[in-house]
């Protein structure tokens, strides 16, 4: 399955007709929030149903179930249809977890909330934002200027739990959860209480859970290696105890921020001094690189790029980007968020070495994620439980 080149297809996001950012307004419009559309007909599915826990877990996207369900009794119930229902959602682009988190939390495309890129240029500086490094500047609430659901939910009496261990008191974690008590977690244990003290408190509710783990296996060591795996099996765990907790009243939703793929050595590519003519600032991630060029260069820097990249990656300017609905809709006060060129990598290669975005750990991740793939774009919805 991880060699299926049918997986390696670059594919588009599919903003409010079945994406990530459809998941919570849907499940806003299950729990009776004026307003809320339910754009992937969740109510069919839910009926009767007053309290909803929607479990992300990173990185496990919608083609590694077959692989996660070689350790998880659950999984692979889901993956046979024994057990509820698995839909395929895409997340949007970049396929990376602040942008999709931005994506899911606010149930808006990319190009809206603002948060386009795990990593990018602050525009008007040469300052480098990392999106999961965020503290108060620049300042969250404008940065990411959109109600999030968790703040909708609240003004419509539904009270709204976040269950993680991640991003607390960031700016990430402002611009995203604004609205939600955060209940902190360090481990499946932990999760599995907070969820449970959680759906303690009477009425209408949405609790999100967020697990990290699956996601620090695959990069660390690679999709389907035996670490990923013991992963897996904790996720199995944690599962186990939020469905066991279930009753009739309350849906159990399981998402994930996208995607990965196991990168070989061969499919490393250094940025060298060519790369760099004309070019400010390399931002991004390595999967899908965001160029900020020197005044008035932007065309030649892409000219250079689809040069010196062949068919190793897809070279666009801003605009060309844009136009070709990768982010949905931008206003222009994010415009110059997006690089100037947008290099998005085919197949399973990499863009390596921009230190001033990029940590020294990035050389070591042995699976990624950020670009246009099937296998990093698809993720599922399992609706494991509830109102049947």
């Amino acid at each position: 399955m991880l060699t299926d080149p049918d997986l390696l297809r670059q594919v588009s996001p599919e903003y409010r007709s079945a994406g990530l950012c459809d998941v919570l307004p849907s499940t806003l419009a299950v729990l009776g929030v004026p307003g809320e559309t339910d754009i992937l007909g969740l109510g069919r599915a839910l009926p009767g149903v007053e309290r909803v826990v929607c479990l992300l877990v990173d990185g496990l996207g919608y083609h590694l179930y077959p692989l996660a369900s070689v350790g998880s009794a659950l999984l692979s119930d889901a993956v046979t249809g024994r057990r509820g229902e698995v839909r395929r959602l895409t997340t949007g682009f970049p396929s990376t977890t602040p942008t999709s988190l931005a994506s899911y939390g606010t149930g808006a495309p990319p190009g809206e909330h603002g948060i386009t890129a795990f990593t990018v240029n602050v525009p008007g500086t040469d300052d480098v934002l990392v999106h999961i490094l965020w503290g108060d500047e620049p300042d969250p609430y404008h940065w990411q200027p959109l109600t999030t659901c968790f703040e909708r939910a609240a003004a419509a009496g539904v009270l709204s739990t976040l269950v993680s261990p991640a991003f607390e008191h960031t700016g990430l974690d402002r611009a995203v959860y604004r609205g939600a008590r955060h209940l902190p977690a360090e481990d499946v244990t932990e999760l599995a209480t907070g969820v449970r003290r959680a759906l303690a408190t009477p009425g209408r509710q949405l609790v999100h859970a967020y697990y990290a783990g699956v996601d620090k296996a695959g990069h660390r060591y690679g999709v389907g290696s035996a670490q990923w795996h013991a992963e897996v099996m904790q996720l199995d765990w944690l599962l186990s105890e939020l469905l066991a907790d279930a009753d009739p009243r309350t849906a159990v939703l399981v998402t994930a921020d996208h995607g990965m793929i196991n990168v070989p050595d061969d499919s490393r590519i250094r940025i060298e001094e060519p790369h760099r003519e004309g070019v400010r600032l390399i931002c991004g991630e390595p999967r899908a690189r965001y160029l900020y060029t020197s005044p008035g260069e932007d065309e030649a820097v892409a000219a250079r790029w689809r040069g010196l990249m062949g068919d190793r990656a897809r070279v666009l300017t801003r605009r060309e980007a844009v136009d070709a609905g990768w982010f949905g809709k931008v206003p222009d006060a994010h415009l110059e968020r997006i690089g100037d060129v947008v290099v998005v990598c085919n197949d399973d290669y990499v863009l390596l070495g921009a230190p001033e975005s990029d940590s020294p750990y990035v050389e070591q991740l042995k699976a990624l994620h950020g670009g246009l793939t099937e296998a990093e774009m698809a993720v599922p919805l399992w609706i494991a439980h509830g109102g049947r």
